[in-house]
């Protein structure tokens, strides 16, 4: 008998999703904060994202479903057993970062955020010209589920999206063109707006850095979402100050909480947001997430494959043949 130790925070309904899907299991819920290391160690199956070190020495657990797209921490050696298999929440995230995204952006482009300011003060005041996203280059960087959605979302407004990736796959109709990395510095001086959308790992830890912004379109927009270390903070801070970036829009950052006396928070034109668009404020992000794992449930029950299995050398999905 499969133990399936839950670590979301599931109501009945949830509950009983979970379980129809894995009639013949016995679940354990708990939450996240008070998990213990003897509840981990017995699981052979946990939905949800335990602390890493807690999984170190575990020796029944076949599967982890995270309840996160990002895998960090999970695919370093030696936590998960040899055999375990290792899937994310890809796909439950996309509608509320790409809105969030949407929302910064137009605040930046047509200067909502500055009219606020002006509302506190009670000043009537008219503070110029604005941009538009028609019309406009969007590159995205990071064509996961979150990048995807946010693409198509700038397509539909008028814009003309390139889309960023590692590997070559066929180009989707809301694309105006795909391209790998090696093409990023091409797109850079040509977009106006610059959109990140990216996973933690070696190979994307501060991808944007000072040249990187030098290499940017004057004037451009940049808004990250994916992951903090991405984006070298102080950087960012520098080329908004210089005038070289218009405005950016950040939900993460590197360190979090970011310091009081990090450059960032005094920037010109930034909005930033705490890590919390990929939260549960949205509530549908949640059904996602339990939508997901119950889908998983019943595939690892009939032996099929896992949806968003996690490849242990990138900490991406695999890709499909």
């Amino acid at each position: 008998m499969e133990k399936i130790l839950v670590v979301l925070p599931v109501e009945d309904r949830h509950k009983e999703l979970l379980e129809e899907n894995a009639p013949d299991a016995e679940f354990l819920y708990c939450e996240k904060a008070s998990v213990t290391k003897a509840q981990v160690q017995e699981a052979t199956i946990i939905i949800g994202n335990v602390p890493p070190k807690l999984l170190e020495g575990t020796r029944n657990l076949k599967w982890i479903q995270l309840n996160s797209a990002g895998t960090d921490g999970y695919t370093v050696p030696g936590v998960l057993p040899e055999k375990a298999v290792l899937t994310n929440g890809t796909g439950a995230y996309g509608l509320a970062l790409s809105e969030h995204m949407l929302g910064m952006l137009l605040s930046l482009m047509k200067k909502l955020y500055l009219y606020a300011e002006d509302q506190r003060e009670h000043i009537w005041g008219d503070r110029g010209p604005v941009t538009s996203i028609y019309g406009s280059t969007t590159l995205v960087v990071g064509m996961g589920d979150i990048g995807s959605e946010f693409a198509k979302r700038m397509h539909a407004l008028g814009s003309r999206v390139i889309g960023i990736r590692r590997n070559k796959t066929q180009k989707p109709e809301y694309l105006d063109g795909l391209y790998q990395m090696d093409a990023l510095d091409e797109w850079l001086a040509k977009a106006d707006i610059v959109a990140a959308a990216l996973p933690g790992t070696k190979e994307t830890y501060h991808l944007f850095h000072a040249d990187t912004f030098r290499k940017m379109k004057r004037g451009a927009f940049f808004l990250n979402i994916g992951r903090g270390s991405a984006v070298d903070a102080a950087a960012l801070a520098e080329a908004l100050n210089t005038g070289r970036l218009a405005g950016a829009g950040v939900d993460v950052t590197e360190p979090e909480p970011l310091p009081e006396d990090h450059p960032l928070w005094d920037a010109k034109n930034v909005l930033i947001t705490p890590h919390i668009s990929g939260q549960y404020h949205l509530p549908e992000t949640f059904e996602r997430v339990v939508r997901i794992a119950a889908e998983n449930l019943a595939a690892f029950r009939d032996g099929r494959e896992l949806r968003n299995e996690v490849d242990f050398a990138t900490g991406y999905r695999k890709l499909k043949d």
